[in-house]
């Protein structure tokens, strides 16, 4: 491997790597994407002159087997995550896997596990995490600022009224809760600080076992509660919000998940309400600078393996307390 930069490819043609992994590696002087695979190879290959990557390969084993790539990047359906990330490993590679983790918690153990024996850097793609934004939550929390944790709570909400994106479908980890609702979890588990016990969720179906949105109610160790609504089609159209309310005050943020595009964190106290902002910096860049500083110096990232366990282990139980079956 290159001592001073990682040299990543990219599993499948998704539409998401150009915004998540491309742009941001172009302005990383230790990442760059060098070869790109597809089931269809004239894909890649189209995929690949107009993203400026040199390398196409006819099939994800290809990939994988290649020695000029150091690290994987993973963008595939959720259902294959565990199956590809499990390869990646077996082939020596790195690994920045998309969200969610895997389909459940028992894959993301699996892989975990894998992890740990490989000694490789396996990352959790929740970009957001790495923002300064996410970072200055914790701080203020931990603080006291705002006192003893009462609630929390987070929201992410958008309309995909395109049913037949894969994200309606079941066999490919599909589900509100898996897109959307892993995000407003993961927040929520952060505003928390520790991990919470499921009380109850409410679904609402597009199809049989397939939910286009999610409520859930949640308490922590510490007893504070805990809520979140996620949802693909619902009457909640658009809501990217969290908030913290303390016995001292309250912790409010506009668009956690994408603060590049704008954001708001409103602090209330007794002394008054201030309104802070943080970077405009990609939230994907942090990502990658700490997938290459975890890969070329071995420092420790923010959403490693066992945090996914986590995640997706109360991901699996909302879904159980909906009435529905994980996936």
């Amino acid at each position: 491997m290159s001592t001073n930069k990682v040299r990543i490819g990219v599993l499948g043609a998704a539409r998401i790597a150009p915004t998540a992994l491309i742009a941001p590696a172009r302005d990383n002087a230790e990442a760059e994407v060098v070869a790109v695979a597809a089931r269809d190879r004239g894909r890649a290959a189209e995929y690949a002159a107009k993203h400026g990557i040199a390398t196409v390969h006819g099939s994800y084993e290809e990939l994988l087997a290649d020695p000029g790539i150091d690290a994987v990047y993973n963008p595939l359906p959720n259902a294959l995550h565990a199956q590809w990330t499990l390869a990646a490993l077996d082939a020596g590679k790195h690994v920045l896997c998309e969200k969610p983790f895997t389909s459940n918690a028992v894959e993301a153990q699996t892989v975990a596990d894998a992890a740990d024996k490989s000694g490789l850097v396996v990352m959790e793609a929740f970009h957001y995490r790495y923002h300064p934004l996410a970072a200055r939550l914790a701080e203020i929390i931990e603080s006291g600022e705002i006192g003893t944790l009462k609630h929390v709570q987070a929201a992410l909400c958008f309309p995909l009224p395109k049913f037949s994106d894969i994200r309606y479908n079941r066999e490919l980890g599909g589900g509100a809760m898996m897109d959307a609702g892993c995000y407003a979890l993961h927040m929520t588990r952060l505003l928390g600080g520790g991990e919470p016990t499921v009380v109850s969720a409410q679904a609402k179906l597009h199809k049989p076992d397939v939910d286009r949105a999610m409520k859930a109610t949640l308490v922590f160790p510490g007893a504070h509660t805990g809520s979140l609504v996620a949802s693909l089609w619902s009457s909640d159209i658009l809501k990217i919000t969290a908030s913290a309310q303390g016995d001292k005050g309250r912790i409010d943020v506009f668009n956690f998940v994408q603060p590049q595009a704008y954001h708001r964190l409103t602090v209330r106290t007794a002394t008054g309400k201030r309104v802070e902002r943080l970077s405009r910096r990609p939230s994907y860049s942090y990502q990658l600078d700490a997938f290459c500083d975890a890969v070329l110096r071995g420092r420790p990232v923010l959403t490693p393996p066992s945090d996914s366990v986590r995640n997706m282990t109360v991901i699996d139980e909302i879904y159980r307390k909906a009435g529905l079956s994980p996936r």
